[in-house]
Parts: C-alpha cells; sequence; structure tokens
C-alpha cells in the first residue's frame, strides 16, 4: 500500500513536516521491519514517541505522531490522535485499495489463530493476506488492513475483543464479508458477565455482516448456531455436524487427524499436521470458507494440509526417545485448556501430565481451574502446576524431576499450556534440553 505522506496527511487530517516522502506499509514496532514503512507512534504502556527516533535510524521513511519530535531528521505527520488516525488511514485503504478483496473476519474464544491459518492456507490458490501471528485487536486489524498486498483478492482478518463494542469498532474498519465465528468460551467472562456475555460480544462480528455477506458458523456450538437468526446475509455452517461437516476420523501416534468431509462442493478427505480433535472443527471452518470463495475443493484441501502449528500453539515436539512434548503456553481458557487436555489424553503414551499456569481473567477464578483438574484427574493426567495453587495442587517455579523422568522413559505425554502472562514458553525450553 505505497502512499505519499502528504496524501496521508490529507486521509488523517493531518500536517506534513518535512519532505513528502512515499512509504510502503505500516509499523508500530520500532525493532521490527520499519524499512521504508509509515512508524506509528502508539501511546500505550510505552510511548511510541520515544522510539521515533530508532524508527528512522533503521530505515522508516515517515512517522505518524501527535507531536513534534526534537532533532528528528525524519518526516513526520501529525495529528491530534495516532491510534484514530491509524483507524482512518486502515479504513482508507479498504475502501480504495482493497474495495473489491473479499474480508474474512474470524473471531471465536479459541481457535482464532489457528482457523486464520487455515483459512489462508484453503485460500492460498488466490492472492490472499492475513493477520500477523494474533494482531486482533485496535492496533493488528488496522496493521493488517495496511500492510496487506494492494493486489490481494482475499485478506483474512483475526478479531479478538475484551470487552462489548470492541469488535463491531474491528468491523466498521474492515468491513468483513465473511464472518467467521469459532466458539464460545470461558474467555474474558470477568470483563463480560459469564459466557452468554461473550456470546454477544463475540455475535457482532454476525451482525457486520449485510445481505450481500456470509456467516460460517461452527454448528456444534449451541451459542455460535444460534447466531444464525441474527445475520442479515446467508449462512454456511460447519462441524461434525453442518453443511461442511466430518464423516470419518483417524488419530496418529502423535495427536493429528486424519478426516473425511462431506461439503456443498463434494466430498474430501484431509491430513492435518496440527494435532488436537479441536483442529480438525478449525479445517472444516477453512473448507468452508475456501469453497463459499470459489476455491477448488482440491486446492483448498492441499492448501490446509500444508498449515503447520506455530507460535507455542499446538506445536508438536517427538522427542528421540519416544516421548512426546505439546507446546500450547501461547494462551489458555477453560474451552482451549479442556481441548489440549483431550488432545494428550488420546496420545498412546503411558504417562500424561499436563504442566499448566494460571488461566488470567476467567469469571469464578478458583471453580475454573479446579473443574479443569477434575477433567484432567477424570481423564487419568497428572497436573503439574506453575506458579499458582489454583489447580489443588502445589504450585512450583520449575518443573519437578518427575516429569523430566517421564519424558526420557519415552512414554509420555506432556502438555504446557497457561496464559500468555504466565510466560511458559521457558518450561518448554527446560524440557526440550533434556534431548
Amino acid at each position: 500500500m505505497q502512499l505519499r505522506a502528504s496524501e496521508i496527511a490529507e486521509i488523517v487530517g493531518g500536517q506534513v513536516l518535512g519532505e513528502d516522502v512515499t512509504v510502503d506499509g505500516v509499523q508500530f514496532d520500532s525493532r521490527s521491519d520499519v524499512y521504508g514503512r509509515l512508524f506509528v507512534a502508539i501511546e500505550a504502556e510505552r510511548d511510541g514517541h520515544d522510539f521515533v527516533d530508532h524508527a528512522f535510524s533503521r530505515g522508516a521513511s515517515c512517522a505518524l505522531v501527535s507531536h513534534e519530535i526534537a532533532g528528528t531528521t525524519g518526516t513526520l505527520v501529525r495529528v491530534n490522535d495516532t491510534m484514530r488516525a491509524f483507524s482512518l488511514l486502515a479504513k482508507k485503504v479498504r475502501s480504495t485499495f482493497l474495495a473489491s478483496a473479499a474480508i474474512v473476519g474470524v473471531t471465536g474464544s479459541v481457535g482464532k489463530t489457528s482457523t486464520k491459518n487455515l483459512i489462508a492456507g484453503a485460500l492460498s490458490s488466490k492472492v490472499v493476506s492475513s493477520s500477523p501471528k494474533s494482531f486482533n485487536n485496535e492496533q493488528g486489524v488496522p496493521f493488517t488492513l495496511l500492510n496487506a498486498m494492494s493486489e490481494s483478492e482475499v485478506v483474512v482478518v483475526e478479531m479478538g475483543m475484551r470487552g462489548f463494542g470492541e469488535i463491531s469498532s474491528l468491523c466498521e474498519i474492515a468491513r468483513p464479508t465473511v464472518g467467521v465465528v469459532t466458539a464460545v468460551g470461558e474467555a474474558h467472562t470477568v470483563r463480560l458477565g459469564g459466557i452468554d456475555g461473550v456470546a454477544r460480544a463475540k455475535s457482532e462480528l454476525v451482525r457486520a455482516i449485510d445481505a450481500d455477506g456470509l456467516a460460517v458458523l461452527n454448528a456444534d456450538d449451541e451459542r455460535v448456531f444460534a447466531m444464525a437468526s441474527i445475520c442479515a446475509g446467508s449462512v454456511l455452517t460447519y462441524g461434525m455436524t453442518g453443511d461442511v461437516a466430518s464423516t470419518h476420523l483417524e488419530m496418529d501416534e502423535v495427536g493429528r487427524y486424519w478426516f473425511a468431509f462431506s461439503s456443498p462442493w463434494g466430498d474430501g478427505e484431509v491430513a492435518l499436521q496440527i494435532p488436537g480433535l479441536h483442529m480438525v472443527q478449525n479445517a472444516l471452518a477453512a473448507i468452508a470458507v475456501g469453497g463459499s470463495l470459489n476455491v477448488a475443493l482440491e486446492s483448498v484441501v492441499a492448501g490446509v494440509e500444508a498449515v503447520a502449528a506455530e507460535d507455542h500453539r499446538m506445536v508438536i515436539h517427538q522427542l528421540e526417545v519416544g516421548s512426546v512434548i505439546i507446546d500450547d503456553c501461547y494462551n489458555a481458557n477453560p474451552t482451549s485448556v479442556m481441548a489440549a487436555l483431550r488432545t494428550i489424553s488420546d496420545l498412546q503414551v503411558s504417562k500424561r501430565i499436563a504442566v499448566l499456569g494460571e488461566m488470567a481473567e476467567v469469571d469464578q477464578t478458583e471453580q475454573a481451574h479446579r473443574a479443569i483438574a477434575d477433567a484432567a484427574r477424570d481423564l487419568d493426567i497428572e497436573i503439574v502446576a506453575i506458579d499458582t495453587d489454583l489447580y489443588g495442587v502445589p504450585g512450583t517455579q520449575q518443573v519437578p524431576r518427575g516429569v523430566i523422568d517421564a519424558l526420557v522413559s519415552g512414554s509420555a505425554g506432556v502438555l504446557v499450556k497457561g496464559s500468555r502472562v504466565v510466560g511458559l514458553e521457558r518450561i518448554v525450553e527446560d524440557l526440550l534440553k533434556i534431548q
């Protein structure tokens, strides 16, 4: 998305200070690739204005700021509010460069990022851009649109929320033509007054779909399925039942599924690279989107099969001795933890251990953690709690020797999972050292 500084200033109601340079995309982290880009100085936990000079030293063409930066040599576009300007710029790009593109919005309490990646895979025979990592908030959605290829036929936009109205605001920027809802679970319930509040917040994506659009809904989740009644456009369902449905399932030794499916465009088979039964549902959502956007079924299947796990989301580490570590420590809520527990319970191993950190921002915190502990007990999974006693077992800072011994034995499955703030990557790193 190449724009001149003067064009940006006109769109956002700002003033150019310096040369009228051209920018190619945006960035708000000066440590990332900023070369030739517009650096957006966002005022959050850290003030982006403090890093404008660093961005210029790394090759940024221009910076979007709310005040002048003393001594800087780069071009500035000065506005009153950089976040508002960021959103305005994204809206303009959506209505011009991306006016003819299909915009696929993806939300849900669990599976957003994996489903987004699988959808991008299903659509890979088209020119497709998608949200990087989990860029799904008021910064991530404009970032995705402004860094999309100008020739994009489809842009897949992940949409998260922590409160009411946030997805509606993201939809005002992205104007999705297809809305995918994966599941309603116990994430952010403390902010939303329970799971029904989560459903209402997630349904904002479906309400944003106009009469020419499409909602792709999980038929196996009653709260998601009920959103069909509020959609002004068409509805396509998926799941173990639905318009796109799995008809046969088989699991390999590390929890990855092969499945057969039926769809309005024909039947097929998929062998996933990512473990977990819940990934079958995510893949069915991707097949539904691919088919609805007129991608040949064989291309949809090939694209879905090519998608691998990433960023601490159900990443399999199969040790030389035979044991398996599943790194799912990117985030956690009761719904996603239960899905991960079921995955390791299905592994053909003699010992199953869940190394768990706290689940943040859940309603009825103690009850939610004890419910996970009860489920683990029923599945014959030992819990090791890191830095918390909420699971009813003493917390520890380090993995006990017994977990390492189990892995060394060659027939253990160990899950590592916790909320983002817990930072359990260190535990995964320690466990991988035993190879």
